[in-house]
């Protein structure tokens, strides 16, 4: 009788425990063959309250960290997503950097580099590609020729560091990316500044060099939650809501459309996201979202961004 051998125990680190890395080291805490080190935060109140709580260290400097971990979850604000996961994949160290990858290309691009140079993983957090709804309509979602999306949420009084472009919309930007998988060839946005000083709503039209067009529209001001996906295809039109974890498929039957709606093992996104991290981790496997894939998503935003200012 074969064993397989032991799983490596990967050791984790968080750093910058708000609202979502809060989630992000609870999660690891409760996953097995994972030891959860410390959480990291510049609050050394709310680091030491996370750290009470899920049984690990509290730290205020990621430095001290080294040589301890084998991969970190950077949840910091986008501006300092750079100079904190810079460092650690120097170092080697696998980084899953929370989107937008970076506040700049270039910063992007730098991480890309050095995540390169010593081997070290690099994902960012894109979690709609982690998104079961997803994942059982992608076999589906074959030559789009037409894609509209909703994305709209009441205003969250925080991630406001940045637009509702690179807060919202570019979790889409990313999956269009992958769906239709062809360059965009011209683009129109418009967006408005309501509560934040940049834009909390926006739309943006793209037509891609393959001929797709995708209607996209973000709002961090609406009065409830919508996140929906619809595909146009030659003979068919898929639905895919995000919440709910749903897909219905139509599609023209003889003289009459045939509606269904497809089977979906729905599972927690960043669940998902954070087991294929440490997964990556432990095999040497290439991520799913790769920091090329973070760039490519950073880029096109900012695009828009550029097309909503007067010329």
């Amino acid at each position: 009788m074969t064993h397989s051998p032991p799983k490596k125990t990967v050791r984790v680190a968080v750093i910058g425990v708000g609202h979502l890395g809060s989630r992000h080291a609870e999660i690891y805490a409760s996953m097995p063959d994972v030891r959860l080190v410390a959480v990291c935060d510049t609050n050394a109140e709310r680091a030491a309250t996370v750290a009470a709580k899920l049984g690990c260290r509290a730290e205020t400097d990621v430095t001290r960290l080294a040589g301890e971990i084998d991969a970190a979850s950077i949840a910091v604000p986008t501006q300092a997503h750079a100079s904190t996961a810079l460092p650690l994949l120097k170092r080697g160290i696998a980084v899953l950097v929370e989107k937008p990858i970076t506040a700049t290309l270039p910063q992007a691009r730098a991480l890309v580099r050095a995540a390169a140079a010593s081997r070290a993983l690099l994902q960012v957090g894109h979690v709609e590609r982690f998104n079961s709804a997803i994942g059982a309509a992608m076999e589906r979602l074959k030559r789009p020729r037409f894609i509209e999306v909703h994305r709209l949420s009441p205003y969250p009084f925080r991630g406001t560091d940045v637009s509702v472009i690179l807060d919202l919309m570019i979790h889409d930007l990313d999956l269009l990316l992958a769906i239709v998988r062809s360059p965009v060839k011209r683009l129109d946005a418009v967006g408005v500044a309501v509560l934040s000083p940049s834009a909390d709503i926006a739309n943006a039209r793209l037509r891609f060099a393959s001929g797709c067009v995708a209607n996209l529209t973000a709002s961090r001001i609406s009065d409830g939650v919508t996140r929906r996906i619809r595909v146009f295809t030659e003979d068919s039109y898929l639905s895919i809501d995000y919440q709910a974890q749903t897909v219905e498929l139509a599609k023209k039957e003889g003289k009459g459309i045939t509606r269904i709606e497809l089977p979906v093992n729905r599972r927690p996104p960043l669940q998902e996201e954070l087991a294929a991290f440490v997964h990556s981790v432990r095999t040497g496997s290439p991520p799913m979202v790769s920091g090329k894939d973070g760039a490519e998503a950073l880029a096109l935003a900012l695009r828009i961004e550029r097309g909503m200012k007067p010329r």
